[in-house]
């Protein structure tokens, strides 16, 4: 059964479309919120959008733009459902990375067949890799675990996300303030030297010879990166 997220502010058109969906098969769950919507797609994977513009909280194109540039949700066919139907805000939306776009008022039927035509067109959009493999280390996104070799690494949280981070920007340099904006950004207080320390944490789980890492590097004066050669 494919599952569809709602995000509309609107409960008379949440009501109409959770109505339809369901009775044409689909699962559906319905959010009225920007900030909503961004969690629900986090805690588990829908199979298409239908995305509301004029939101509380985030708007829809940034929304949207979040999706688009994450590579787990990257590939997630959005409806852009909207009061706006100037030409320009049609272009616009569908220049974020729309796969279609519906304005208010709309026809059921439409919908319902435009919903079914996106499906048609993505089921076979190449979704994202979950695994990272680098040499015998094994990244497993989903499950938020490391292996190498067939046995368990035991990372804490905040190392896996900067160890996931660093692996997926392979040969990018990054700061000690760009990898705390990146990893800690809703923790306040936290001084640059917990980066050294989450690293040299790192590096003692992963490396072979920590001292001389082969894979999370220094650049002196710069920051930290993974090395895509080793």
């Amino acid at each position: 059964m494919k599952s569809i997220l709602i995000v509309d502010d609107e409960p008379d058109i949440v009501a109409l479309l959770s109505y339809n969906l369901k009775k044409e098969g689909y699962s559906v769950t319905a959010v009225s919120d920007g900030g909503d919507a961004l969690t629900a797609v986090k805690k588990r994977a829908f199979d298409l959008l239908i995305l509301d513009l004029m939101l509380p909280g985030i708007h829809g194109m940034e929304i949207c733009r979040i999706l688009r540039s994450n590579p787990r949700t990257k590939a997630l066919p959005v409806i852009m459902l909207t009061a706006r139907g100037e030409e320009h805000d049609r272009v616009q939306g569908l220049e974020t990375g729309a796969d279609d776009y519906m304005t208010k008022p709309f026809s059921a039927r439409e919908l319902i067949a435009r919903v079914k035509a996106v499906l048609r067109r993505t089921d076979g959009r190449e979704m994202p890799e979950q695994v990272i493999r680098i040499g015998d280390l094994i990244i497993n996104k989903e499950a938020c675990s490391v292996t190498r070799k067939g046995s368990t690494i035991h990372l804490s949280a905040t190392e896996f996300r900067l160890l996931l981070y660093l692996a997926e920007r392979m040969g990018r340099v990054f700061s000690r303030d760009q990898l705390l904006d990146a990893i800690w950004k809703d923790e306040a207080f936290v001084e640059p030297r917990t980066v050294d320390v989450h690293i040299h944490r790192l590096r003692m789980q992963l490396e072979k010879d920590p001292s001389h890492p082969a894979h999370i590097k220094t650049r002196r004066g710069m920051g930290y990166y993974w090395d895509r050669s080793a």
